[in-house]
């Protein structure tokens, strides 16, 4: 029983700690995270639920969390929360395929691309494929660096296991 309680509060800790930088960073970053070309360098972290799976609904709730600060309402954080969700989730079903660590940076460019501009062209009255290209063209760099950050941890399986998460030798 007390290890439950220790891996449950580790993956909690853990969780808390990633939330909460994507808020920070979303909010240092939010001069060019929420305008027409939308970077959001905080979507690097949706590449941690490679090996953090536990981390795809924390992940979503920090995109809700941080669509407060600049986002169109309660649509925006809702569907953004569900983006984030199925963004780290997909991240999480490439490595669970075996497929290779940069296959994660399709999920990262084209889930928040191609779906947040469903409800932004109603806010904004820019058609949907205007927006498209755009978010996909801002989500660009955030998933190269979320697929060199698996990279960099693939070698750090003494922090992967330390964190609570998923590391098998390929």
């Amino acid at each position: 029983m007390s290890a439950f309680r220790i891996d449950t509060s580790k993956k909690l800790t853990v969780s808390a700690m990633v939330m909460a930088l994507y808020v920070v960073v979303m909010y240092c970053t939010s001069s060019f995270a929420f305008g027409a070309v939308q970077v959001r360098i905080a979507t690097v972290l949706y590449s941690l639920s490679w090996y953090f799976p536990f981390l795809v609904l924390p992940l979503g709730l920090a995109n809700l969390l941080s669509n407060i600060i600049g986002g169109m309402g309660p649509v925006d954080m809702f569907g953004g929360c569900a983006v984030g969700m199925i963004t780290s989730f997909l991240v999480y079903i490439l490595r669970r395929s075996k497929l290779p660590f940069f296959a994660a940076a399709v999920p990262i460019v084209f889930c928040p691309g191609l779906i947040v501009p469903v409800w932004l062209t109603g806010f904004t009255g820019v058609p949907y494929g205007a927006l498209a290209v755009n978010l996909c063209l801002g989500q660009l760099a955030p998933a190269v660096l979320g697929a060199l950050a698996i990279k960099l941890l693939d070698s750090r399986r003494d922090i992967i296991l330390l964190c609570g998460g998923e590391y098998e030798q390929d």
